[in-house]
């Protein structure tokens, strides 16, 4: 697994306004281990976002709370054209994660990366809910958007 950037540039990156968040890690198959062609499931695909609120928000103070979110979710929303998404307003899509900021924990290593991170309570996905009080609720309530959904 490799890294391309150094920790003072991530930190630099992050602080703009104008950076979203986002991962190009796969969505696995929980505990899969290695691919087929012996790639370690990368961390991303598991603590892109709880490792931006928990240690560059909450503890480190590198970056608000509110920069963390906006940069995760209105801001990438905003990025691709989708304009009843990414924020919580009457009309939208309720695409909505609560989470608990004393807890909310990145769980995955290098050495095991199939790991949930801790803190998250509740996912609604298109307003139906698919995470409740930590435990998955098997809604299968997302779809694919396309070019035509901006």
């Amino acid at each position: 697994m490799g890294y391309l950037l150094s920790e003072d540039d991530v930190v630099e990156v992050m602080r703009k306004d104008f950076v979203a968040t986002g991962s190009d890690g796969d969505y696995p198959y929980f505990g899969g281990g290695i691919d087929p062609i012996g790639i370690i499931q990368h961390l991303r695909s598991y603590a892109t976002f709880s490792t931006k609120l928990r240690h560059y928000a909450l503890d480190r103070g590198i970056i608000s709370l509110p920069h963390a979110i906006r940069s995760c979710t209105g801001l990438s929303a905003e990025i691709l054209g989708w304009r009843d998404r990414g924020l919580i307003k009457e009309g939208y899509w309720a695409d909505i994660t609560v989470f608990n900021p004393e807890t909310i924990a990145p769980k995955s290593t290098p050495r095991h990366p199939h790991r949930y991170s801790e803190g998250i309570e509740y996912v609604l996905v298109n307003g139906e809910i698919a995470l409740d009080s930590g435990q998955p609720s098997g809604a299968l309530a997302g779809r694919v958007l396309r070019i035509q959904d901006r």
